[in-house]
């Protein structure tokens, strides 16, 4: 629900002396504050899940791949084939270049794309006897796989609590103070300091989530964000209610959010 803000704020004056209260937040407050916020974020996506479509770990490793640089609704588009025709990693190393590019080229950079799924089955089958490793040591390995993808298979396939810091996740920790960094390692870590360890992939999933319908990159629905007031960069988007209502997105196309 949109919250509720003094006529006289405007975005302006209120908003500003409310980010000035966060600059001399301490750091158990600023721990207690990302707790509210994420049981808030669970009580709004209570059904927030990873938006590929996949029924075991390898599927979910080669939808992740592919979802660099596009949508996962474009993603989930192209799987179905691929799926169909690939079914274990063995099948993905002996697949000809050729039909996998055309298979996989409406997602983009598919010839880099092809080379990472390629070289990560040709891995599996030569390092981890053709299955996905539950292990971040060891799927950071692989070619095409770092962090990110490996915290997105760990957490959805294997049940193994991490933090997936993709564009919208890295954006929402900033604005909510959680960190100041760019780099996402660095993000993962302070992050991960702030939430409890089981609670990381369910709050990956939320961020995100919310990320794609109300904390956009350009132009934030604050005045329609239940988070608003725990939030130091509220301001920086549409602050009127009825107009901040209207930028929020809902049902399968907001899916289109790319990383």
């Amino acid at each position: 629900m949109p919250v509720t803000w003094p006529a006289s704020h405007k975005g302006g004056p209120y908003a500003e002396r409310m980010v000035r209260s966060f600059a001399t937040e301490t750091a158990l407050g600023r721990t207690r504050r990302a707790r509210r916020i994420s049981r808030e974020l669970a009580e709004l996506y209570p059904d927030a899940h990873c938006e590929l479509d996949f029924s075991n770990p390898l599927e979910l490793l080669v939808a992740t791949i592919l979802s660099a640089q596009t949508t996962d609704v474009r993603v989930n588009m192209v799987t179905p084939v691929l799926f169909a025709k690939y079914r274990t990693a063995a099948d993905y190393a002996a697949a000809d270049r050729a039909e996998m590019e055309t298979i996989v080229a409406s997602t983009g950079f598919f010839r880099a794309k092809t080379n990472s799924l390629l070289g990560m089955a040709q891995a599996l089958c030569e390092r981890f006897g053709g299955e996905v490793p539950p292990r971040l040591e060891d799927l950071v390995t692989l070619p095409g796989v770092g962090r990110k993808t490996a915290n997105v298979v760990l957490g959805n396939a294997f049940g193994i609590p991490g933090i997936t810091v993709d564009t919208h996740f890295g954006r929402l920790s900033r604005r909510f103070g959680w960190t100041t960094e760019e780099d996402p390692v660095k993000v993962e870590h302070e992050v991960g300091a702030l939430i409890p360890k089981k609670e990381w992939t369910d709050l990956s999933q939320r961020m995100i989530w919310h990320g794609r319908r109300v904390c956009f990159a350009r132009k934030p629905a604050c005045g329609a964000c239940s988070l608003a007031q725990m939030c130091p960069a509220f301001g920086e988007g549409e602050t009127d209610p009825v107009k901040a209502a209207k930028l929020v997105k809902t049902g399968p196309a907001v899916a289109a959010g790319a990383d």
